[in-house]
């Protein structure tokens, strides 16, 4: 019986989501609802399949724009962290502005970016990193600070250098808070790379879905936002993969959590 409430808790979302995607097709079909205004996923499927050949070209520019900003963003994020950890001067500097930074919505800082470095890649990535770094430092900051005391002054006792404490004691403790901000940033940075194409690109899932909009074709835009929550998903997943890989103690309590 413990098994099969496990097969179930397991196949109960999928066979939600598979739910919810025969509605949408009935209430479509059965109020004959025009293709410009929601159409089938059945249509969807079809335009994917048709046009993605073209959607492939847009989603690896994408793709690599989120790729490389959520790295640039983790390493910024963690030397800042870091830098807020080791020398309170840093923190009270810096901290205030990084919180103020995000009461400034993004689509209004992008065109500044576009205005000042261009219409390439490189603007695109820094949005992509204004949009990831806020919740991967907040976390690392947070997380080292909530290391145990007692572990410190032990290391101490026995003559570890600040160095060797941070690498050794502080930094594995702060890694679960530093994996959830970054499963946070890893979605967060798809829709940033995309803001960045909406506003000025040759070529991007961003660009495409601008283009599908222009011409109503609603089938294309459906198909291109699928493929940017796919590409999300992947990002998430990514990020629980490094997470499994970085933290094996972790393993054993997820093993114990889903029996």
């Amino acid at each position: 019986m413990k098994k099969l409430g496990n097969i179930v808790k397991r196949i109960a979302p999928g066979l939600f989501f598979l739910f919810l995607i025969l509605l949408w097709e009935s209430v479509v079909r059965l109020f004959s609802l025009p293709t410009y205004l929601l159409p089938a996923p059945s249509l969807i499927l079809q335009t994917l399949i048709q046009r993605f050949p073209v959607l492939l070209t847009h989603l690896q520019v994408t793709l690599y724009e989120a790729v490389v900003g959520l790295s640039a963003a983790v390493v910024v994020a963690m030397i800042l962290a870091a830098a807020m950890n080791r020398f309170i001067l840093v923190k009270r500097l810096f901290y205030p502005l990084f919180v103020v930074s995000q009461t400034i919505p993004i689509i209004a800082l992008a065109p500044l970016m576009m205005i000042w470095f261009g219409f390439g890649t490189f603007p695109k990535i820094l949005i992509v990193i204004l949009v990831c770094f806020f919740p991967i430092v907040i976390s690392m900051t947070e997380g080292l600070e909530a290391v145990d005391e007692d572990l410190i002054d032990l290391m101490k006792v026995m003559g570890a250098t600040d160095s060797r404490i941070f690498f050794s004691v502080k930094l594995p403790s702060a890694l679960p808070s530093i994996f959830a901000g970054m499963r946070i940033s890893a979605t967060y940075s798809v829709m940033g790379a995309v803001i960045g194409e909406w506003l000025g690109a040759n070529l991007g899932l961003g660009v495409f879905m601008i283009r599908a909009m222009n011409s109503y074709n609603t089938p294309s835009l459906f198909a291109a936002i699928v493929l940017v929550v796919l590409l999300s998903i992947g990002m998430f997943k990514m990020v629980d993969g490094a997470a499994w890989f970085l933290m094996p103690w972790n393993r054993s309590r997820s093993l114990l959590e889903k029996n």
